[in-house]
């Protein structure tokens, strides 16, 4: 499965939208009313939501309410700009949306969603994914809850760790001496190589060490939200960062969390649509941090049934394992996925609350564990199975982390601050004026509308 890259846009632009339009919620249907001829429309952004799932939907939507459900696919890079000016418009609107968990604030912010406050604990209330909730709701009320998650876990050469000496760490303290370690020793003598690959621009990853040290990106005060990165505790993590970019990873300082797996495989030939080689990839890290659905792309290269190229797990040479905190528990993790919401503007406002009564439906739930989609009622994890994925998904899911849930947060992704941000701590000589420099620009936009 293909790991999403959210992003963001303009605030500003997005509440200009939306206000001009005068969103509104439409009327509600009364019950046993008749829906013959009617019909509304779901987004789904990407291809992770498969075929199956999606027919489910439209089925078992027509067997309920004898309405028709429409389900269109949008594309992660112009998701924002497509929901700023197709969401305050009450004849494109898309009646129910999958949104980014990051987007999600700023779309909340600005009253592009319905309260859907009324139904949450019917939809599962106290057991949906938290962090998730909290990016989807406004001054108590919830506007979009939880589609499916995928966190952030370690997946490491065990053959190389073990040639190095190290086994699988328990604390963060260990995690980064046992990865500067494995770079030094180096034991298969590869060029370039890294103990812990990790990108300079790979802020998703990377904000990890200052969420397990306690610090954070910025926090609500006073009813506004404030840049901390340079607070204690957010600095000792910059620090133990910075030390992970000079002596464990080789990683550039502009590479960002794309693809990272490929560093974890043996050699393998990229070719052009010609046949013609353009890349040949080689191992050159022991560990990297990725999404769950990662795993798909990691292992030994063999052919399938029609003779096509893919990739084979092979324990005896591939591990996993969940980044550790120091206190006895896993590191906070930024955690991936999506937030699902129905438009402020849909005409059908009982409708769209059916269909979000099937997606939270035990049933739909498990099916998306199934197809290795984190659900969003914790209640419906074991669907994802018991083998050593589903696990770490699970358990790192359990103390993960979003972005703040601030109305500018959009505006910061589409500025790409935090990548510029954490481009430069390898080589800063005065990491706290970095913060103090890099908050002053968080605080310009984080409580733009």
């Amino acid at each position: 499965m293909k790991k999403r890259t959210l992003v963001g846009l303009a605030a500003a632009a997005v509440a200009s939208a939306l206000v001009l339009s005068g969103c509104s919620q439409g009327s509600a249907n009364t019950a046993g009313s008749d829906n013959k001829g009617k019909s509304i429309t779901m987004w789904v952004i990407g291809a992770d939501t498969p075929k199956e799932l999606r027919d489910y939907l439209k089925k078992e939507f027509t067997k309920k309410t004898g309405a028709e459900l429409k389900i269109e696919e949008q594309t992660w890079g112009d998701i924002v700009t497509k929901l700023t000016t197709s969401l305050p418009d009450k004849n494109n609107t898309p009646d129910v949306t999958e949104i980014g968990n990051t987007q999600s604030p700023t779309f909340t912010n600005v009253g592009a969603f319905l309260d859907v406050s009324d139904i949450t604990d019917e939809l599962g209330g106290k057991n949906l994914l938290q962090s998730f909730v909290d990016a989807g709701k406004v001054d108590g009320k919830n506007y979009t809850l939880p589609y499916y998650f995928g966190s952030r876990y370690m997946f490491m050469r065990k053959d190389i760790w073990s040639a190095a000496g190290q086994q699988v760490p328990k604390t963060l303290d260990e995690f980064n001496a046992a990865v500067k370690t494995i770079a030094e020793k180096n034991p298969k003598g590869i060029k370039n190589f890294s103990g812990f690959y990790l990108g300079g621009q790979d802020w998703r990853d990377g904000v990890s060490w200052i969420f397990a040290n306690g610090g954070d990106i910025a926090q609500l005060k006073d009813g506004k939200w404030k840049a901390t990165l340079d607070s204690p505790e957010s600095l000792k993590g910059l620090q133990q960062l910075q030390e992970l970019y000079r002596t464990a990873s080789k990683a550039p300082n502009d590479a960002k969390d794309a693809n990272q797996y490929q560093f974890l495989n043996d050699s393998d030939e990229v070719k052009d649509e010609a046949g013609q080689v353009t890349q040949n990839l080689s191992l050159s890290a022991a560990t990297i941090m990725a999404p769950g659905w990662a795993h798909w792309s990691i292992g030994d290269l063999k052919k399938d049934d029609k003779g096509e190229p893919t990739r084979v797990w092979n324990d005896a040479t591939f591990g996993t394992f969940v980044l550790p905190g120091n206190d006895g528990k896993p590191a906070p993790v930024f955690a991936g996925g999506s937030n699902i919401g129905i438009s402020a503007a849909t005409k059908e406002p009982a409708l769209s609350k059916d269909l979000m009564r099937i997606i939270f439906s035990k049933e739909y739930q498990e099916m998306l564990g199934k197809n290795g989609l984190g659900p969003a009622n914790q209640e419906y994890t074991s669907s994802l199975g018991d083998d050593q994925f589903a696990k770490a998904l699970v358990e790192s899911a359990s103390n993960s982390k979003l972005t703040p849930a601030a109305p500018g947060w959009a505006s910061i992704e589409a500025k790409n601050i935090m990548e510029e941000f954490f481009s430069q701590i390898r080589d800063s000589n005065d990491l706290e004026k970095l913060a103090k420099d890099t908050n002053a620009k968080l605080d310009a936009l984080l409580n733009q509308k």
